[in-house]
């Protein structure tokens, strides 16, 4: 069977049954329908100050991975199977995860919920609009955008100069044609015509205030901050400054809020936010993670894409922002991916090849060590495939111990929990070494040492060349106040480094290069855009859109 039509046939149990498994009751939840949830305000409140304090919260076990290629990891599908793992091995376990979004879903990519057995549902629900926030995040994004045309419109009392509006416009779809557009053409009431951009919703900075935000006091103290341009006489304007912060934030009164699901063995997930690694920070809200460690003796979470992106931004940006830290970390691999990293054509993976096998790992490699450098235990979850030899096997649990990692074969898409029964265990032991947590930089170093301590340290570049107008507003944003600001890495998920033809471990010696900064003030951390990446993705030649469907009884095919 499809992903989705194992889903389509699992017997959930409705959404306040897997509530109770956490000790929450009815009141707890406002109801989207049988099997979804929000946390209301007052639990939301209650066990975010529970899990505030160390001793209230469970061990936090982070899921990341190798560099993706076209073969899958199933990061997700890990974290999954991990979470029901935990629980076949007596363990009271719940996971966080991020919400799907529509892009990937219509693209290349697919959806978010895992795969096989291991599956959070209703998984259609999930990947399409689920409980409305990633639309609600749209729509206060635009606002914000319309109100500063309106501003401009009608007086321009601030005295903004147009030429410098920085805020985009958003869409949750990856649509490419709307990256560059001329607004406001027409007569003179249809608005004062200049250049804007839009991006995808996922990457956008109200995405990461939510996710970043505990409460609706801060989340209204996060957009007042946020700048939008600049006056004729060069001084920053935050969107304070117009006064509506408030209505932006009645918008986004319920996506404040993390949502309750079920995988399909009945474990809690909490899924909650969806900003992307390659392009945002990637991972799921604080309140999400806050509410799953108030609730679980052990919480697994991942973060988007490889170790290089979503994990490190989990520690450098929210770990260190929010005084949280995993207990563990583990990292999935594919002797699949790692062959195609071994130069191995897509068509030939199924084929055993231990030399491509033994070529590619030098990837994984970088991964572990990489993780190692933030103080935490690191393991790898063997992702496998049917066409894995035992000799394909036996060889990268070799290689992972003679790098100082322990490798562990987990079986969930195909099993569920009772194919992670070992790597739970495994992650288990690993929450009880110790793990001396620390980012990978001192937060008042300026911007341009924390993204050369990034492209040395994790993306292993020789060297790294910054534009003239990056470090032109490098010193702005400095000058103006923010450099105790973390680093938001904006790149390939493709490679380790910025080239996404750069497969296996980086070449010795290269030039990783910045070609622009975005200062995100709300959300505090500062974006820098490495080589071509872009903050708007495009559709493939045969996106995914080609093959979903639905019938005249609402049930839909198609999606993975």
């Amino acid at each position: 069977m499809t992903d989705i039509e194992i889903a389509q046939k699992a017997e959930l149990f409705e959404v306040t049954e897997v509530a109770k498994k956490i000790g929450l009751e009815g009141k707890d939840l406002d109801l989207y329908g049988k099997y979804k949830a929000k946390v209301s305000f007052d639990k939301l409140n209650e066990l975010v100050k529970k899990a505030s304090d160390k001793n209230g919260r469970g061990k936090l076990i982070l899921v990341t991975a190798m560099t993706p290629t076209a073969a899958g990891e199933g990061k997700s599908t890990v974290t999954i199977a991990l979470g029901d793992g935990l629980n076949k091995i007596g363990k009271k376990a719940v996971i966080a995860l991020r919400e799907p979004s529509l892009g990937p879903c219509f693209g290349v990519k697919g959806g978010a919920c895992g795969g096989g057995y291991a599956q959070v549902v209703p998984m259609e629900d999930i990947n399409l609009h689920f409980t409305g926030d990633i639309h609600a995040i749209t729509a206060a994004n635009n606002l914000i955008a319309a109100l500063i045309d309106n501003h401009i419109q009608q007086g321009n009392e601030l005295g903004i100069d147009p030429r410098t509006i920085s805020w985009k416009r958003c869409v949750d779809l990856n649509d490419r044609a709307l990256r560059n557009v001329i607004v406001g053409l027409g007569s003179r009431i249809d608005g004062v015509p200049r250049e804007s951009h839009f991006q995808i919703s996922v990457a956008s900075e109200i995405m990461a205030i939510v996710c970043l935000s505990k409460t609706i006091s801060e989340l209204k103290e996060r957009i007042s901050r946020i700048i939008i341009g600049q006056t004729y006489s060069k001084t920053d304007v935050t969107f304070g400054q117009l006064k509506c912060t408030g209505a932006i934030a009645a918008l986004l009164k319920d996506a404040i809020r993390p949502n309750l699901v079920q995988t399909l063995e009945h474990t809690p997930a909490f899924i909650h936010g969806g900003p992307f690694a390659n392009i945002a920070h990637g991972c799921n809200s604080i309140n999400a993670t806050l509410c799953a460690l108030a609730s679980g003796e052990y919480v697994v979470t991942e973060a988007g894409f490889a170790a290089d992106l979503g994990a490190e931004k989990f520690l450098d940006i929210k770990c260190r922002l929010n005084g949280i830290a995993p207990d563990a970390a583990v990292i999935v691999a594919t002797i699949r991916a790692l062959k195609m990293h071994g130069g191995v054509a897509k068509a030939d993976l199924s084929k055993e090849n231990l030399a491509a096998l033994e070529e590619g790992f030098s990837n994984l490699k970088v991964h572990l060590e990489n993780m190692k450098k933030f103080g935490l235990p690191v393991i790898v979850a063997i992702n496998k495939f049917i066409s894995d030899t035992d000799q394909e096997i036996a060889l990268l649990k070799k290689l992972t111990e003679a790098a100082g990692g322990k490798a562990v074969l987990c079986e969930g898409w195909g099993k569920g929990g009772e194919g992670a029964k070992d790597l739970a265990q495994a992650a288990v032991d690993a929450c009880e070494q110790k793990s001396e947590f620390k980012p990978l930089y001192p937060i008042e170093a300026g911007f341009e040492e924390k993204i050369t301590t990034l492209a040395k340290k994790i993306y292993r570049a020789g060297s790294v060349e910054i534009e003239e107008k990056a470090k032109k507003k490098i010193k702005q944003y400095e000058e103006a106040g923010y450099k105790n600001l973390p680093v938001c890495m904006a790149k390939t998920q493709n490679s380790i480094s910025h080239d996404k033809g750069m497969l296996g471990a980086p070449k010795p010696g290269y030039t990783f290069p910045i070609r622009d900064v975005q200062l995100y003030s709300g959300a505090g951390f500062m974006v820098a855009f490495a080589g071509d990446i872009v903050d708007m993705p495009g559709l493939p030649k045969a996106p995914s859109a080609l093959n979903i469907d639905v019938d005249d009884n609402g049930i839909i095919s198609g999606l993975f």
